[in-house]
């Protein structure tokens, strides 16, 4: 049966410093759920206070209903791969992947069968006898994760796997996991501070700043939709803070129309690629400064913005923007289109 996990108002710390603040989630069995937030959030001691290894100061968590704080972390089957493949150096992989189940004093032909099989399950068979150090980044934490999942664990815990990893290797390992999780339909939390990770791992992303979570949905929803301020530029929205009056939203380099559901806005976002240069006076819904640096990735122009001296966005342009007049230091009028903006309250 696949396990549902929830956590409710769960608050943690560390002393006098608060990490968790009166946090809630549910996670259908067999989902697959994004951690997200940069580093220091809480992610890393959520997962902790699931697997067991560190009680919340309040709050509960439960397994298919029924709470397990009470639960050694022995006893909570849950497993956990962490950024360090963390492989004995003095075990062969095979007797690596086994180590949990010898602890569970499995016989040793069964023990050895199941290793086998979750090393065919990574695609490291013939690997068995080789140590940690004749394997490559990635085939260690193959490693890694057959040993979390030789013990048939009812919720896999992934705390930042793949940061240790180059790019390519990564969104390999990122589509692997991904496919491996499907298949298992095993319920699955991973932690991460990389949006694009987290986008291309998870049915549903639950994002975390200051020990709170913002918002909870799936992937399209934080490139359409961003919560609050701190979700859109996690994002990649660029957001200028403003003030309302009279129906409408200024900034000191343009301002908008505000639409009636807006209310008293107090700050303005808008995807870089939805940005379009113009000529003549700025009207509403237009952005004017100078250009910084222009990059040109082929089928498109990444260009920085100066609106003065401590204020930039960033926009993205058609490769047939790239005219004479693109060129830093130039004055610069963006347009940016009043329905793909959103607006946010305090």
């Amino acid at each position: 049966m696949k396990t549902r996990l929830s956590w409710q108002h769960l608050s943690a710390g560390y002393g006098s410093h608060q990490v968790l603040r009166g946090c809630s989630l549910d996670v259908a069995g067999g989902e697959l759920v994004a951690l997200l937030g940069s580093s220091g959030c809480g992610k890393t001691t959520l997962l902790k206070i699931i697997a067991g290894l560190l009680a919340p100061t309040a709050g509960d968590v439960c397994f298919n209903g029924s709470s397990v704080l009470n639960l050694p972390a022995e006893r909570r089957e849950v497993a956990m791969v962490f950024q360090k493949p963390l492989l004995f150096p003095f075990l062969n992989v095979l007797e690596n992947v086994a180590f949990g189940l010898k602890m569970r004093k499995v016989p040793e032909p069964e023990r050895t069968e199941r290793a086998r099989q979750a090393l065919r399950r990574v695609r490291l068979e013939g690997f068995e006898t080789r140590r940690p150090a004749q394997l490559s980044g990635g085939q260690e934490q193959r490693a890694a994760l057959a040993r979390a999942l030789v013990t048939e664990p009812k919720i896999l815990l992934l705390d930042e796997p793949f940061s240790a990893l180059d790019e390519q290797l990564r969104a390999d390992m990122r589509a692997f996991v991904r496919n491996l999780q499907q298949e298992l339909a095993i319920t699955t939390l991973f932690v991460t501070h990389d949006q694009q990770e987290a986008v291309s791992v998870a049915d549903r992303i639950a994002f975390l700043a200051s020990g709170e979570m913002l918002q909870v949905g799936p992937p399209r929803d934080f490139f359409t939709t961003p919560a609050t301020p701190e979700v859109a530029r996690f994002f990649g929205w660029m957001v200028l803070n403003g003030r309302s009056q009279e129906g409408i939203f200024t900034t000191p380099w343009g301002k908008w129309k505000l639409p009636a559901s807006a209310g008293l806005a107090t700050a303005v976002a808008f995807r870089p690629e939805t940005v379009r240069v113009v000529a003549g006076t700025p009207d509403q819904n237009t952005l004017t400064g100078r250009i910084g640096t222009v990059i040109d990735f082929g089928i498109r122009l990444q260009v920085t913005v100066h609106l003065d001296d401590s204020h930039w966005i960033e926009c993205h342009l058609p490769a047939s923007e790239a005219t004479a007049k693109l060129q830093r230091g130039n004055s610069i009028t963006l347009e940016i289109p009043p329905e793909t903006v959103r607006f946010f309250q305090d």
